[in-house]
Formats: C-alpha cells, sequence, structure tokens
C-alpha cells in the first residue's frame, strides 16, 4: 500500500485497538509514517507520545525487566525498563521486530499482544504497532510463527513516487532531487537483496542526498563519493550526469520577463528539471505569467506543472488563466 493508505490504515486499527504489522524494505519509510500518525493523533491538550524502540539491539531482560526480589511477600517480582510508559497516552512503535532474538521475540510479543510482560502493564492510554523488514530483504530476521502471524493485521508498505514528491515539497528538497526522480522514477526505491552493496537508492536515502548537496560543502570529487555511499554508484553516475544535462536551463527570470521567446528544451531530462523549477517558484499573482510559457511545453509536462502548483498554491485554480488551460485539457483534468 502507499504511504498515505498506511497513514489511514494505523489510525484506524489503533482506533479498534487491533494488533498492525508494518512489512517494508529498509529504507522505504515505515518508521517517518508511524512518527507522522502518532503526531496526528496528538493535541495540546492531551498530548500523544511517541516511543520507538529498536527490538534488534535488545537483550530479553531489557524488555521483560530485571528481577526483584520482594522480601515482604517472597515472591520474585520484575523491575520494568524505563523505556516502557508508565503514564499518559501515545503509541509504542517496535521497530525491526523479526531481527530480534527469539527470546526477545517472545518478551515483545506478550506486550504487543497482550499489552503486559512479566509484572508490566501497558497503560489504557497506550497503543502498540510493530514493523520489521521482509524476510527477501537479506536483512538478519527470524520466522514468525503461523501462531502468532493469525493474530496480527499486517500491512505492506510500497514506494509510491507522487505522494514522495509531496512530501519532498512541503519538506524542502531541491527541486533537481525531485526532478530526478521524475526522469529514473524506479530509482526512487531500488533496493535488490541479492547484491552485495552497502547503499543503493531509497526515499531515506534521497533524504540524506539533499542534506549533502545543500549543506555539506564538499568539493566535486569528494562529493560524488559521498553521493555514491549514499544512493549506490550507479544511482550517483546518474544523478550527476542528470544536474550537468540540466545546468543550461533558462532561469525564472528569463521566462517571466520573455515567457513567449524564451526556448523550450526538448530533452525529457531538462524538461523535467524545468516544470519541477516552475512549480516550485509559482506564486498566486506570478502563475498567468509563468503559463505563457508552459503553454509551450509538451502537453504532458503542462500537467505535471498544474499538479504540482495546485499542491502548493490551490488558489490558482480560481485564476482566469487556468479556467482557459482546463477548459482545453478536460481529457486530464479529475
Amino acid at each position: 500500500m502507499k504511504p498515505s493508505e498506511l497513514f489511514a490504515a494505523l489510525n484506524g486499527l489503533i482506533n479498534v485497538r487491533l494488533p498492525a504489522f508494518i512489512w517494508g524494505s529498509p529504507g522505504i519509510g515505515k518508521s517517518d509514517i508511524v512518527a507522522q500518525v502518532a503526531a496526528s493523533r496528538s493535541t495540546a491538550k492531551k498530548p500523544y507520545e511517541l516511543r520507538d524502540v529498536r527490538l534488534g539491539l535488545l537483550d530479553p531482560t531489557d524488555i521483560k525487566g530485571f528481577p526483584s526480589p520482594d522480601a515482604k511477600a517472597n515472591v520474585m517480582r520484575w523491575l520494568p525498563p524505563d523505556f516502557l510508559p508508565t503514564k499518559g497516552c501515545g503509541l509504542l512503535f517496535l521497530d525491526e521486530m523479526n531481527t530480534a532474538p527469539p527470546a526477545v521475540q517472545a518478551a515483545s510479543y506478550q506486550l504487543f499482544l497482550n499489552r503486559r510482560v512479566g509484572n508490566y502493564e501497558l497503560p489504557p492510554g497506550w497503543d502498540v504497532v510493530a514493523a520489521g523488514n521482509r524476510d527477501s530483504d537479506r536483512a538478519v530476521t527470524h520466522r514468525m510463527s503461523t501462531a502468532l502471524s493469525n493474530r496480527l493485521i499486517h500491512l505492506h508498505l510500497e514506494p509510491d513516487l507522487d505522494e514522495w514528491v509531496s512530501h519532498a515539497m512541503a519538506n524542502g528538497i531541491h527541486e533537481h532531487r525531485i526532478a530526478f526522480l521524475r526522469f529514473r522514477s524506479n530509482l526512487l526505491h531500488a533496493f535488490d537483496p541479492n547484491t552485495k552493496t552497502h547503499a543503493f537508492p531509497s526515499p531515506r536515502s534521497w533524504f540524506f542526498l539533499d542534506k549533502i548537496a545543500q549543506g555539506a560543502g564538499l568539493n566535486n570529487q569528494v562529493e560524488h563519493a559521498v553521493l555514491e555511499g549514499t544512493v549506490g554508484a550507479a544511482a550517483a553516475v546518474e544523478y550527476s550526469a542528470f544536474i550537468r544535462v540540466i545546468r543550461d536551463l533558462p532561469t525564472i527570470d528569463e521566462i517571466r520577463v520573455n515567457p513567449d521567446g524564451t526556448p523550450v528544451p526538448d530533452s525529457p531530462a531538462t524538461l523535467y528539471a524545468l516544470t519541477t523549477m516552475l512549480s516550485m517558484a509559482t506564486t498566486e499573482s506570478g502563475f498567468s505569467r509563468l503559463m505563457q510559457f508552459v503553454n509551450r511545453m509538451p502537453a504532458e509536462y503542462q500537467v505535471v506543472y498544474i499538479r504540482d502548483c495546485l499542491q502548493r498554491v490551490n488558489k490558482i485554480k480560481f485564476d482566469p488563466t487556468y479556467a482557459t488551460w482546463a477548459l482545453k485539457n478536460s481529457n486530464v483534468v479529475s
């Protein structure tokens, strides 16, 4: 399912207190979506906390607690770990659940299914969600028993370019990264479990690459080596070649000054880059001027531009220029 579908599914399952397990390849965004779910349920009057527990790093006693004798009652009790909540409301996220050793899994299953482990009981206002990598993802995993599997709701996360682009635009990702992935959409997430490379393209690694490109201050040679270590050698080479191609694009100011005379590029790479650059620069007052240039572009790139603009500046749909374009392209306007 898409990230937005997973977001909706998790909120619904939390509402009815059903246990969900998220499956997905490394770097695809499982943790980010869980964090978004927790944030969406939090209010000023009623905070909803997120506790992210990486089970692959824990020992069995880290979950179950440490045994402590109770001399008065003449029994042994378990002291729970401090990372388990004792009050309030929130979401306990048991990440890397199927990478943990069997003994850790056994303890976490009690917490996940029964809301208690040892002498500890999860507070009423807390919910639990778990996640893990797929067995086919070359990750160290321990097979889930069929008895447990049948007690869970299994949600499989898949990448979606359109949703990644919307998220990227909202979070300040440079238009060059967005344009490149539109041009080479299969590189948004290209994890091959049969290769021995350490780095590979993923939604997470492209966010890392953007931070490197915007602020690391590296020279070209060092930066390329770092990019290879972020998204893999093949993707880094393609990305670097793409950046070289689009350096000769007309500027936004050139297009604004002469929208009817500025040359329209003809290669797909430069068109994707220019479309993204234009949409990021569009304002409500400047839309009609840029549309003079956009109307000279191939129809499929006009659609991409309009779709991005509507996400960023929704008021353009009241502009007469948009109405004229929408009427002319009614076959592609939903």
